[in-house]
């Protein structure tokens, strides 16, 4: 088991190094992107605004996408790290989850005028979950994915095509302290669709569905809806220079979303994750960093237990956009 472990977190870390590795591609220099009618320090981010106008344009690698990540789904490809007080509503026993992800979606080609076009990427995503109540803080599971995501704008519609694998694997530790727990090597190919709109600059509501096109084991229903909404102030509340130490200033956002699922293997249950916080943000950078309450009541998201363990749980973590 000693070498099973020592193996595994190797993979974590080399698995992490390469996410952040793609990840900071976001937050290259942006000055040759600038809208029309912007100040010298604007850049056009087509995930939170829509330029008045624009021309043809092709390009590798663009640095931000058409559509905006779903910030409340759980299986989202972002960085973040979040603790949770979980219950298990079967059970009835209580956890302290440490639960990280690492991820993000890298432009590879997008045609577009102005914000309005299509964009086909790469999208890496690890999620870890570590209980934190044990001396080591062992891993519980860790969930990979990989593939390809297209989307689309049209003015304040917007919609996300997706085809990706999901391997999870669960912890060794998590296995030799749990001596009856069987590990059933989930793993699956999934598409989703998912159309959204935007209502005002402030409000956006979303919904699609997705389905397993291959599967281990292959007895799991393979359909998936989704919906939700996310609500942010049209323009920032606050903004600080702290204390003059910046020329630039923060630019503080506040912003309420939720994440619904309903799965047919667990008979059409809806899942519901409730965020709450602050977006910070910085003119003329693509780089964000939201600092998030979070209330999750349904079935786990995460790996083999998506299934079979109903938990409700609140926290609070830090999420990160690149």
């Amino acid at each position: 088991m000693g070498r099973g472990v020592f193996h595994e977190r190797w993979a974590v870390r080399v698995s992490i190094i390469m996410c952040l590795l793609g990840g900071p591609a976001y937050a290259a220099d942006s000055s040759e992107k600038k809208m029309d009618h912007a100040t010298p320090n604007d850049v056009l981010d087509c995930r939170y605004q829509q330029p008045d106008r624009g021309e043809m344009d092709s390009e590798w690698f663009p640095q931000d996408d058409l559509f905006r990540p779903l910030l409340a789904d759980p299986k989202q490809p972002q960085f973040f790290a979040l603790w949770q007080s979980q219950q298990s509503r079967i059970e009835r026993t209580n956890a302290n989850i440490g639960s990280i992800g690492v991820g993000e979606n890298f432009g590879f080609y997008t045609r577009r005028t102005g914000c309005n076009g299509w964009q086909i990427s790469l999208l890496t995503g690890i999620f870890a979950q570590f209980d934190l109540d044990t001396s080591n803080s062992e891993l519980i599971n860790i969930d990979f994915n990989v593939g390809v995501p297209i989307t689309w704008r049209q003015g304040n519609w917007s919609a996300r095509l997706r085809f990706y694998h999901q391997s999870s694997h669960i912890g060794d530790e998590f296995l030799g302290s749990h001596p009856g727990f069987q590990s059933i090597g989930l793993q699956y190919e999934e598409v989703d669709l998912i159309l959204s709109y935007d209502f005002k600059k402030w409000l956006r509501f979303y919904g699609g569905a997705a389905m397993m096109v291959n599967r281990q084991p292959s007895t799991i229903d393979r359909w998936t809806g989704q919906w939700g909404f996310e609500a942010r102030t049209p323009r920032p509340l606050a903004r600080s220079y702290v204390f003059g130490l910046l020329s630039n200033p923060l630019l503080f956002s506040p912003v309420l979303t939720a994440d619904f699922k309903s799965v047919e293997e667990q008979g059409w249950h809806i899942n519901t994750n409730l965020l709450m916080g602050f977006d910070m943000s910085r003119v003329g950078s693509f780089k964000r960093l939201r600092i998030l309450f979070n209330y999750y009541h349904g079935y786990n998201p995460y790996g083999q237990f998506f299934y079979s363990q109903k938990t409700e749980s609140f926290g609070a973590g830090a999420y990160f956009m690149f």
